[in-house]
């Protein structure tokens, strides 16, 4: 594949640019994202790896610019995904491993970087429905425990994430990083904590959330009988009483030994497979589902 190059100007889109400089405006736009403030103003974010670029543009998502290694230059999958990003109208850098590892911050980079629009579901339009299942997480903060939530729910066979209140960004390098590329296909939405109760009240989910004052095993609990949200608390301060309250119920996972409380991730994780049970199986889906 032959890509047009052109060091002397700004690169049109749908060339290839070879760069080399830190100081160049891109990469300085780039290495921009990894500030929230800046995903935000312009909607897009950095995700790391060649196999997360390809499940994002199977996927549909929008891919801004591709940054590659010199060293990845002519293999046939990165040579794949380059003319999908040319073909899409979006720009293609070739860079040396400095500025990538700049890009990225880390000493030994993915040899392949996309930068892709972001976007959130509207919590309006989420109607769930039998056998759907949905985390919604109150003000998580780790973007570690956000990354690893997202991925086990894409694992689990969860419909969505719904992010309430001020929470960690679902679309930082490092919480796309801990998804695995799961953000790409599990929808995730956001909203405030009011917006939140009186989107549950009107679902027809059963609202299943943990709470340290909740008297109900939650593995007694009968998750096949409605669509149903498990809602999660705060890594430091669990739910605040305006959500517990909005839950139909209040669960708790039975614990032995000296500590007093599980990681969010494990504890979330721990849910989502109690609540999916009768519907996981070993064997693979059919076809057609």
């Amino acid at each position: 594949m032959s890509f047009e190059k052109d060091d002397r100007r700004a690169p049109r889109v749908g060339t290839v640019k070879e760069v080399t400089s830190l100081s160049n405006p891109i990469i300085k736009d780039i290495r921009a994202l990894s500030q929230k403030k800046h995903r935000e103003e312009t909607g897009t974010f950095m995700a790391e790896g060649l196999k997360l670029v390809i499940d994002a543009l199977e996927l549909n998502w929008s891919i801004r610019t591709l940054i590659y290694a010199k060293a990845a230059k002519g293999k046939a999958p990165v040579e794949k995904v380059a003319a999908k990003t040319v073909a899409s109208g979006g720009l293609v850098l070739e860079v040396s491993e400095k500025v990538l590892s700049a890009i990225t911050r880390r000493d030994n980079p993915q040899m392949v970087v996309g930068v892709f629009e972001s976007h959130y579901r509207p919590l309006g339009d989420i109607r769930p429905e039998e056998n759907e299942t949905y985390v919604a997480l109150d003000r998580v903060r780790d973007p570690g425990n956000l990354g690893t939530i997202i991925r086990t729910a894409d694992a689990a066979g969860a419909a969505g994430v719904i992010l309430v209140g001020e929470t960690t960004d679902p679309f930082s390098i490092e919480t796309v990083r801990a998804t695995m590329g799961s953000v790409f296909a599990l929808p995730v939405s956001r909203t405030e904590p009011r917006a939140f109760l009186d989107w549950a009240k009107n679902s027809g989910a059963e609202i299943v959330a943990t709470h340290l004052a909740g008297s109900v095993d939650y593995r007694t609990i009968d998750y096949s009988k409605r669509p149903v949200v498990l809602l999660m608390g705060n890594e430091q301060q669990g739910l605040p009483a305006e959500l517990a309250d909005g839950a139909g119920r209040l669960a708790r996972i039975p614990q032995q030994g000296r500590a007093d409380s599980l990681n969010l991730a494990v504890a979330t994780g721990v849910m989502l497979y109690e609540a999916r049970r009768h519907l996981l199986s070993l064997d693979p889906p059919e076809a057609g589902q």
